[in-house]
């Protein structure tokens, strides 16, 4: 029996022959330069605040290490994912890639940990979102169920509208916040002082413990996962492939051009905030970068924009990441990993139940928790499980089909993506020294994923759809090979 002849993978239902046509995105909406701001609006908010954190588990020292190993491993998983999209420019990303290199097994645990992290870390956002809505005064609103059910319908509102005039919203709020974090770099740099970088106390009984690493060599691998806060999300670019102009040529340069953005900003808030105002000073702060301006005095012109900026930097990544749970669900649903309705398009090729779906549940979880650290916590673990499966993907893709028509090749290969595996791995284990319940509530949300599709959608998944049928078509040349 050929693909031609069946619908499914398994035993399930055959879809109806229009199935594909009712589930399409909307082709050449993004180039490079879209694609390039989308990689960094995922990320951006985590320059504004988070990533301090990591200063009171590893100190100056201890987050300096760990953010230079987590830039390492992103570096290297983007090079990575820049081959493996050029090959398979579809919405499955990560999922797709899997699927190709390690079966519907592989597919499906990389799919859902994708999903874990970019449904788990808009909510997040949203609470942070009223919280800075809140401290500005903005229109006297307090952070609430309003204030996040806003974002929600507003945001969505407009990817409904379309992929085109959403990424181009999106690359309008990231420049400005972009700009934002250079005036701040500016101003900061002004009072900057050496001293104040190693101030944190020094634990003694730590295990290699000085002043540059307060709490010890444990303390670099302890800031892992706030190190990842200055990266955490660029991976997502891939799933715009499908919606890309040219994207065997224009996803590796909007990665590459995003990853540099973002280490050039990595460098210049890291610095500039911990110099200006001292480690010690701002590492629990929930506003690092105002702190670094002002301290304790009182607002000056520089520190009001940087905080209004800060509410641009998380709408857009809050924007952007809602853009990526949608696709990532719209190509698992479409291949029937999931639900296959979640996949259905309007007529303006917007995944409209992808978007409303999770957003109505990221809604649920951010008024009924309110706890934003804890969801992040939960994204951060999901994402690290992810990167793994997607470095190996690229392992064993080189390995298994060397062959295989590469438009664009990893600097590095094999070697490249081990590195990133390795790591993320280390960060994986990582996420246990920094929140040990998130990481068994993620294990747990992953344990539910994983018996529907052993018990229920492995046995109706869809050739036709394309990540599917790449995987299929390479295991057919594999058997013409053996025979």
């Amino acid at each position: 029996m050929t693909l031609e002849d069946t619908d499914t993978t398994g035993s399930g239902n055959t879809p109806p022959d229009n199935y594909l046509e009712r589930r399409t995105l909307r082709r050449g909406s993004a180039g490079w330069l879209l694609l390039t701001g989308l990689g960094v609006a995922y990320v951006v908010s985590g320059d504004f605040s988070g990533w301090n954190i990591g200063l009171s588990k590893g100190g100056f020292g201890g987050l300096a290490a760990a953010t230079v190993l987590m830039g390492l491993m992103y570096a290297c998983l983007v090079f990575a994912l820049a081959e493996l999209s050029a090959i398979l420019p579809t919405a499955g990303g990560g999922y797709g890639f899997a699927r190709r290199a390690l079966g519907t097994w592989g597919g499906f645990l990389t799919g859902t940990a994708i999903l874990i992290e970019y449904i788990l870390a808009p909510a997040a956002i949203s609470i942070f979102i009223g919280d800075y809505v809140e401290s500005l005064g903005l229109f006297g609103l307090e952070s609430g169920w309003p204030v996040y059910l806003a974002c929600f319908a507003v945001f969505i509102g407009i990817h409904l509208w379309g992929v085109g005039e959403a990424l181009r919203f999106s690359l309008i709020v990231t420049v400005i916040a972009v700009a934002a974090l250079l005036i701040f770099a500016m101003g900061a740099f002004t009072d900057f002082q050496v001293s104040g970088l190693d101030d944190i106390p020094v634990d003694g009984d730590a295990l290699g413990s000085n002043s540059w690493l307060p709490f010890g060599l444990l303390g670099i691998w302890a800031a892992f996962p706030f190190g990842m806060w200055f990266f955490l999300g660029v991976e997502g670019v891939p799933l715009a492939a499908e919606e890309a102009k040219d994207p065997v040529r224009s996803m590796p340069k909007a990665l590459a051009l995003s990853m540099s953005i973002l280490v050039l900003l990595a460098l210049i808030t890291f610095f500039a905030a911990t110099g200006a105002r001292g480690s010690a000073a701002i590492q629990e702060a929930g506003n690092p970068l105002v702190v670094a301006l002002q301290g304790d005095g009182d607002p000056t012109a520089l520190s009001r924009f940087v905080n209004y900026a800060g509410l641009a930097g998380l709408v857009a990544s809050f924007f952007s990441l809602i853009y990526a749970g949608s696709r990532q669900l719209f190509a698992l649903s479409r291949a029937g990993y999931l639900p296959r309705f979640l996949s259905l398009t309007s007529r303006r090729k917007s995944p409209y139940l992808g978007l409303l779906i999770p957003g109505a549940i990221g809604f649920a979880l951010a008024a009924g928790t309110g706890d934003g650290a804890r969801m992040l916590n939960i994204a951060v673990f999901g994402a690290t499980i992810s990167y793994a499966l997607m470095a190996l993907s690229h392992i064993v893709l080189r390995r298994r089909e060397p062959d295989l028509p590469r438009p664009y090749r990893t600097p590095g290969g094999v070697l490249t993506s081990s590195v990133a595996f390795v790591l993320a791995l280390s960060a994986l284990v990582a996420t246990f020294l920094v929140d040990k319940d998130a990481a068994f509530i993620a294990l747990a949300v992953y344990g539910v994923a994983l018996a529907y599709f052993a018990f229920y959608s492995r046995n109706r998944l869809v050739a036709r759809a394309p990540e599917e049928e790449f995987a299929a078509l390479a295991a057919a040349e594999a058997e013409l090979a053996r025979d």
